[in-house]
C-alpha cells in the first residue's frame, strides 16, 4: 500500500474513488493506481449525456477487477442546476466557448465526493493532465467540498508523458482503445448533452482545418437542408421550458435542440483558447443546441430586461464566465453573482420563434404577454397620440452635452 504526502504528512491509502470515462486516459489511470498504489478503487461515471460511453466504461472496469461501480444519470441534474444557471447570464468565454467542458464539472466533482463519502474512501483521482483547466476545476471543486481530501493526480505523478505513452501502456496490459486511429493516438475528447469537444492530432497545429470526418454532432453548413426550419421556445423565469407548445424536462429539450441544431449544421467552433494555467490551446467544439439556446435567451431578454439591468449583466458576464473557466463554480463570489442574475430572471417569461438555416441562428419573433417592456405606442414612426412628447428631447441632450460644452469652450480659451 503505497502512501501519499499531503499538507506534510504522509497518509496510507487504501481506496480511491476515480473519475472513470471508460477513455483512453483514465482506462489507463485505472490499471495504473492499483499498481502504484496496489489498494482499492472504486470507479465514478457519470452519465451526462455522452451516450454510448457509459455502458463500455462499465465493461472496462469489471475487465480491470473492479467491484464496486458507479455509474449514475445525473443528466437532468446537469442541464436543471449547472446549465440552465449559466445560461441565465448568457455566458460565453472569450467571445465564443459557451463551456460546455467547464459547466461539467463541478457536477461530478461533487458526486465523486460524496460517493468518497459513501464507500469510506481516502482519495479521490481524476485524469487531468498538468497542462490543462481540468485538473484545477476538478481539484478546486474537490476541496470546497471536503477540505480534508486527498487527490491522487497521476499525469502530475507518473512518466507516461505522452498520448503514444499511453497507448504503448495500455497494449501491454491488454487495455482496449476506442478510435485508436492507423496514424497516431485518437482525438482527445470530451462529451456531455452541451457540447462535444476535439482536441489534439492535427488540431495542434492552429493553421491546419480540421477534417470533416471528426465532427460527430453536426452536419457542415455546406450539407445542411435547402430549407429552413421554424421553431418556437418558450421561457420561465429565463429557463427554457418548451419546445413548439410541448413541455419537456430539461435534458429533453436541450437533446431535442441537438439534434435539431446538428441537422442544420450549427454550433461548430475552431477556437484558440486562453488557459487557466497560462498557455493559449486550441480545440474545436460542436455546441448546436447551446447555440440556438443562447441566440433565444438574449432574445426574450431583450423584450423584458430593463435597459440598464440587460447592460449591467452584459458587463458582468465576463467574469462570471472566467470564474466557471477556471474552476471556482463553488466559490462564494460565483454564488454572489448567481443569486443577482437569477434575481433579473424573474421576469423573463415568453416565448421565442426562431429560424434555423445552413448554419445560422435567426430571431424571427419574440413575445412576452406579462412582462414586455417593448411598447409599441411609443416606439412607433407613425402617429403615437400624444404619449411621448418629442420636443422633452431637446432638453434631455442639452443636458447630456453640457459637460462636453464645457470642456470644448475650456481647450478654446487657452
Amino acid at each position: 500500500m503505497k502512501t501519499s504526502k499531503k499538507n506534510g504528512f504522509m497518509k496510507k491509502i487504501s481506496k480511491v474513488v476515480l473519475a472513470f470515462s471508460g477513455g483512453l486516459d483514465t482506462s489507463v489511470i485505472l490499471k495504473w493506481l492499483q499498481d502504484t498504489y496496489q489498494c482499492d478503487i472504486v470507479t465514478f461515471t457519470a452519465d451526462i449525456g455522452q451516450g454510448e460511453e457509459v455502458e463500455p466504461a462499465r465493461a472496462k472496469a469489471k475487465q480491470l477487477g473492479i467491484e464496486e461501480i458507479y455509474i449514475e444519470d445525473l443528466r437532468e441534474e446537469f442541464v436543471r442546476d449547472y446549465v440552465f444557471p449559466m445560461f441565465r447570464a448568457n455566458t460565453v468565454y472569450e467571445g465564443e466557448y459557451l463551456l460546455g467542458t467547464s459547466i461539467a464539472r463541478p457536477l461530478i466533482a461533487k458526486r465523486q465526493i460524496e460517493i468518497a463519502n459513501i464507500t469510506n474512501a481516502d482519495a479521490v483521482s481524476h485524469g487531468a493532465t498538468g497542462k490543462g483547466n481540468d485538473q484545477v476545476r476538478f481539484e478546486l471543486g474537490y476541496y470546497a467540498l471536503q477540505p480534508d481530501i486527498c487527490v491522487i493526480a497521476p499525469w502530475r505523478e507518473w512518466d507516461l508523458t505522452s498520448r503514444e505513452k499511453l497507448l504503448k501502456y495500455a497494449e501491454q496490459h491488454g487495455i482496449p482503445v476506442e478510435m485508436k486511429k492507423k496514424t497516431g493516438s485518437p482525438y482527445s475528447m470530451d462529451a456531455n448533452l452541451l457540447h462535444i469537444s476535439y482536441e489534439g492530432r492535427m488540431l495542434e497545429n492552429p493553421a491546419t482545418e480540421p477534417e470533416e470526418a471528426m465532427w460527430r454532432w453536426s452536419v457542415s453548413p455546406e450539407n445542411a437542408p435547402d430549407v429552413a426550419e421554424y421553431i418556437q421556445l418558450d421561457f420561465e423565469q429565463g429557463d427554457l421550458v418548451a419546445f413548439d407548445g410541448e413541455k419537456l424536462s430539461p435534458a429533453s429539450l436541450l437533446a431535442k435542440l441537438n439534434q435539431l441544431g446538428g441537422k442544420h449544421g450549427i454550433g461548430r467552433l475552431d477556437l484558440v483558447e486562453n488557459r487557466y494555467v497560462g498557455m493559449k490551446s486550441r480545440g474545436c467544439y460542436e455546441t448546436p443546441g447551446g447555440t440556438v439556446l443562447l441566440r433565444a435567451h438574449r432574445a426574450i431578454e431583450s423584450i423584458t430586461l430593463d435597459r440598464e439591468v440587460a447592460h449591467l449583466k452584459d458587463e458582468l458576464m465576463p467574469r462570471y464566465a472566467e470564474l466557471i473557466y477556471n474552476g471556482y463554480w463553488w466559490s462564494p463570489e460565483r454564488k454572489m453573482l448567481q443569486s443577482m442574475i437569477d434575481a433579473t430572471q424573474l421576469c423573463v417569461n415568453g416565448w421565442v420563434r426562431i429560424k434555423l438555416y445552413k448554419g445560422n441562428v435567426i430571431v424571427v419573433g419574440r413575445e412576452s404577454k406579462t412582462n414586455s417592456l417593448y411598447t409599441p405606442d411609443i416606439s412607433t414612426f407613425e402617429e403615437d397620440k400624444g404619449v411621448y412628447n418629442q420636443e422633452d428631447a431637446a432638453g434631455f441632450i442639452k443636458l447630456n452635452a453640457l459637460r462636453l460644452r464645457i470642456a470644448e469652450k475650456n481647450k478654446r480659451m487657452v
